[in-house]
């Protein structure tokens, strides 16, 4: 890689000893990706913030580097393992979990990051201009940021965010170039799809797909099935860039997603016919479906205990606009710095199995939390789960 003066002066140490960790990590990520330089980014979202996910070895680096790392550039992060201003409603949840998490919260805010604490940072702050350098870790983030947002990231690692944070460089590669090859395009073969087919379409492009993929057979879907085919598309592979197009009458290889392939998807994800509590919100609910959500539960109560996770800054506007009120008196509990994901939330004691909407949310509980999972789409949850 070619580095300019300054940079190979922080490479060697000259700026301290943070700095030159963070020009290695950066400098060992781009000669991977075979990457020519470092440019400028203007925006980091970071990963590593759940206990759940980086433990103690995690949270001591945090500690550590938080002495004296600053981020240069606007930096967000993605959600904790559960709600501070809920955590006494989970006594299931050990006082050495809370104590970490906290450390871990309070290091990212001594290094100067803005604390989101959310997966879906494009719906809390506007966009930047087209083309725009940026480094997220998030995947369905990464994702969104590419194919929706017209800015430029690759899937980052929670170490290589962190570093662009703190150096605002970034490896010069993949699917930051301008020009970029798209060799597949996954026909999709499925009529009127929920976001729950489209979380699946996602997930069957995350596998098959290389770095971007073309998707033909469907108009831009609505916010919710965008959000959900990234998040399938981020928990399968590495895929991290797709587009919409009219026709698939092009050289790139052909690939269809039909009935076959989204029940073959269905199968390995759900296990079970029915869930003992509902989550919604992975990745997290923005403001958009918080409304949507509120209208669908007029009139209506849920039979059985329903998380339902967004951003702390959506929460404060949907409590605004009074979009909470009908939710929270249909029994949805509303809460924020958190997700579906890896959140210890959910008692493994207490709860055999999940009804949720998100394939995403559908791989980890299985995957990680070790429950069975009941997925369905939203409308068919409002449908069967209230009353």
């Amino acid at each position: 890689m070619e580095l300019t003066s300054e940079e190979k002066a922080a490479l060697n140490g000259e700026q301290g000893e943070t700095l030159q960790t963070a020009y290695r990590i950066l400098v060992a990520t781009g000669e991977a990706t075979n990457a020519d330089r470092l440019v400028p980014i203007e925006w980091a979202h970071l990963s590593g913030v759940n206990y759940n996910t980086i433990g103690d070895a995690g949270e001591e680096f945090l500690r550590e580097i938080s002495k004296d790392a600053r981020v240069k550039v606007k930096t967000t992060v993605n959600p904790m393992g559960f709600d501070f201003d809920h955590i006494s409603e989970f006594k299931h949840i050990d006082d050495e979990f809370v104590q970490k998490q906290a450390s871990i919260r309070d290091s990212y805010i001594k290094m100067g990051v803005d604390p989101t604490f959310s997966c879906t940072p494009y719906d809390i702050f506007d966009l930047p201009e087209k083309n725009t350098q940026v480094s997220f870790a998030e995947s369905n983030a990464a994702i969104f940021a590419n194919s929706l947002g017209d800015l430029k990231t690759n899937k980052e690692s929670a170490f290589s965010a962190l570093a662009s944070a703190i150096t605002g460089k970034s490896p010069y590669s993949d699917l930051r170039k301008d020009e970029i090859t798209t060799p597949m395009t996954i026909r999709m073969k499925m009529d009127n799809p929920s976001e729950l087919d489209f979380g699946m379409l996602g997930f069957f492009a995350g596998k098959v797909g290389d770095t971007s993929v073309n998707i033909s057979g469907v108009s831009k879907p609505n916010r919710r099935s965008c959000k959900a085919l990234c998040g399938g598309m981020g928990t399968s592979g590495t895929c991290a860039k797709f587009q919409f197009v009219d026709s698939d009458e092009n050289t790139s290889e052909k690939v269809d997603f039909g009935k076959e392939e989204m029940n073959e998807i269905f199968d390995e994800l759900n296990t079970t016919d029915k869930g003992d509590l509902i989550t919604l919100g992975s990745p997290q609910l923005g403001l958009e479906e918080i409304s949507d959500l509120s209208k669908m539960l007029k009139g209506r109560s849920f039979k059985k205990r329903c998380m339902v996770f967004c951003s702390r800054a959506v929460q404060n506007q949907a409590r605004n606009l009074d979009y909470t009120n009908e939710i929270e008196r249909a029994g949805g509990e509303i809460l924020s710095d958190c997700c579906t994901c890896l959140t210890p939330l959910i008692d493994t004691n207490e709860t055999d199995s999940v009804t949720t909407n998100s394939i995403k949310g559908a791989y980890y509980l299985k995957n990680s939390t070790g429950v069975g999972v009941n997925l369905k789409p939203l409308a068919k949850i409002i449908e069967d789960e209230t009353q």
